[in-house]
């Protein structure tokens, strides 16, 4: 545990598993978009163990359903930032599971193309 790390520090869980938890994102893209975080200090995906992944993953179906009862969202992206150059600015690994609507823009082609925006549509 890292005492200057926001996610190592949270308390608004909104579901868990034994080494992973997962919190509406305080910054949210869409309506529902949710964090799934390891338990465990871990700077991002590499670092992370092969039961970690699975839990991770594991709790992403859960907040899955969640959404889909809550939300009703039409489709998900899924994300994870690697570094700095990839746009990450909290290092404690995190997925993003983010609620897709129709029509939230004019056309989602290329949907996580789109972090180089050039070459999102193709």
């Amino acid at each position: 545990m890292n005492q200057d790390c926001a996610f190592c520090n949270h308390n608004e869980i909104i579901l868990s598993n034994d080494l992973a938890y997962a919190i509406y994102d305080k910054y949210p893209v869409s309506q529902g978009h949710m964090l799934i975080i390891p338990r465990r200090h871990v700077e991002d995906f590499w670092g992370s163990t092969s039961q970690e992944r699975q839990a991770l993953c594991d709790l992403m179906e859960d907040c899955k359903v969640h959404l889909d009862k809550t939300f009703a969202p039409n489709g998900y992206n899924i994300g994870i930032n690697c570094g700095e150059t990839a746009g990450q600015t909290v290092f404690h690994l995190h997925i993003h599971l983010i609620p897709r609507y129709f029509g939230d823009i004019d056309n989602p082609r290329g949907g996580v193309r789109g972090v180089i925006p050039s070459r999102r549509v193709y």
